[in-house]
């Protein structure tokens, strides 16, 4: 009798088991792409007329745009406030992480991250990628909810010898779970679709969570020699030419993992997010340029549109409209909550800086989420946007469009009539320069109390 009970009571705990571990899976899969150092318009989604990006275009046919989407000036804070759906400053990473292996300038190891979250929930989660969040362990991305991680800790590497150059002598930097790993001459981006497809192969059974950190367009420009011949061929000027390699050969790699996701047939229950993490870059590796704005001024590390507005879409089959735009203000940091409320998982939103983009994935007309504003601030350089006014101080325009003088310290656009930030109305609306400077002021008061 005793053995029966026994077996009975098993066979119950295996059938909750079978039941918590279908529930489980009912839970939908999330990819997270993001780009490094694309520009605002280099998609053909997006508006570009001389850019190849197939797969890209495709997958944001298949889902919801937006049109004014924004994140950090530069690498570190973007992903620190991706990640945390925190402000990069109470994130704790104003500024991009350090370049040495000593440095301790990174994200501190206390903040709440996505990966943990969806860690808390059951998901397996993995890293794969672009870092650059910091080198001290308790930075790094097993430390902060990634079960599993491959890629490199710095700002960029070159993509076959895997080496970090950017000063001092090379260093070698690729890891995978905090070891060291060497693959010479092979191509980094490659690597990270294998490892991806082992990933998502290895988890069919299982929720899970990808952050798949590309490190493309960033320099160093790597494109395919098919493409670097394609755009030459097409009499594509430099340095435009070598951006645009670049860019269509992040089109293939990401068509390359949207063919893996299809193939485990995993298309219908997972997310899809796409989202470059800031402005293109005009820095000398960069060749001074090759990205571009479009009609929006300003490149990465500036708080003009051209720096922080940003390529953003998510794609869920069957569940989200698709081939769609949203006009509504939203910011990487919404896109934790967003998540959270997608993948019904519990989330104590309310000191978060970033909201649910949810209401307004279901509804074109759903009401700003951001309707008191939002701000920025980067070295010197501060913002501060409500509505269609946009105040900026101390601005400096990495894309060297226009001339600004000292009368321009206070810099007031409105992007209705001005979306290319060309005309500085402060002196002609002195009410709303000193909204928008109390706004931002207590946005840092906010920060520093928290």
């Amino acid at each position: 009798m005793q053995k029966v009970n026994t077996i009975r009571n098993t066979l119950v705990a295996l059938g909750c088991l079978g039941f918590f571990m279908a529930r489980a899976q009912q839970r939908p899969n999330v990819i997270l792409i993001y780009s490094d150092d694309q520009g605002a318009v280099d998609l053909n989604c997006y508006g570009a007329k001389d850019l190849v990006t197939p797969h890209i275009d495709q997958l944001a046919r298949s889902g919801i745009r937006f049109s004014q989407f924004y994140a950090a000036p530069v690498c570190s804070p973007s992903r620190a406030s991706l990640l945390t759906g925190l402000d990069a400053q109470r994130a704790g990473l104003p500024g991009n992480a350090g370049a040495n292996i000593d440095s301790k300038v990174g994200m501190p190891g206390d903040r709440y991250t996505m990966a943990e979250m969806f860690k808390d929930a059951g998901y397996h989660t993995a890293h794969i990628g672009k870092w650059h969040l910091g080198y001290q362990p308790e930075m790094s991305p097993n430390a902060q909810g990634f079960e599993y991680s491959f890629g490199h800790l710095v700002g960029c590497i070159d993509n076959y010898s895997h080496f970090f150059y950017w000063n001092g002598p090379n260093r070698h930097d690729l890891y995978r779970n905090g070891k060291e790993v060497f693959y010479p001459g092979e191509y980094f981006p490659d690597l990270m679709v294998k490892e991806a497809g082992a990933f998502m192969q290895k988890n069919l059974k299982h929720p899970f969570f990808l952050y798949f950190a590309i490190n493309m367009p960033h320099y160093p420009y790597q494109g395919d020699p098919k493409w670097l011949q394609y755009y030459r061929d097409k009499g594509v000027a430099y340095p435009r030419d070598l951006y645009a390699a670049f860019v269509s050969t992040l089109d293939d790699k990401i068509g390359l993992l949207l063919d893996k996701v299809k193939e485990l047939g995993l298309t219908d229950n997972t997310i899809i997010i796409f989202q470059s993490d800031n402005g293109y870059s005009t820095e000398e590796r960069a060749h001074f340029g090759g990205g571009s704005a479009g009609i929006y001024r300003g490149a990465k590390a500036c708080l003009f549109e051209g720096g922080i507005r940003v390529p953003s879409l998510i794609s869920w089959p069957g569940k989200i409209a698709k081939d769609e735009w949203r006009d509504q203000m939203a910011v990487n940091t919404d896109w934790l909550p967003t998540l959270a409320e997608l993948c019904n998982i519990k989330l104590d939103a309310a000191k978060l800086d970033g909201k649910s983009l949810v209401p307004v994935l279901n509804s074109a007309k759903a009401a700003s989420l951001h309707e008191e504003g939002y701000c920025w601030a980067f070295k010197k350089m501060w913002a501060a946007r409500k509505g269609k006014w946009k105040l900026l101080g101390n601005p400096d325009d990495t894309s060297k469009k226009g001339i600004l003088t000292e009368k321009d310290r206070l810099f007031l656009v409105n992007l209705e009539t001005d979306p290319g930030e060309m005309h500085n109305l402060a002196s002609e609306y002195p009410e709303i320069v000193k909204t928008l400077t109390t706004q931002y002021q207590q946005w840092e008061m906010h920060n520093k109390s928290n």
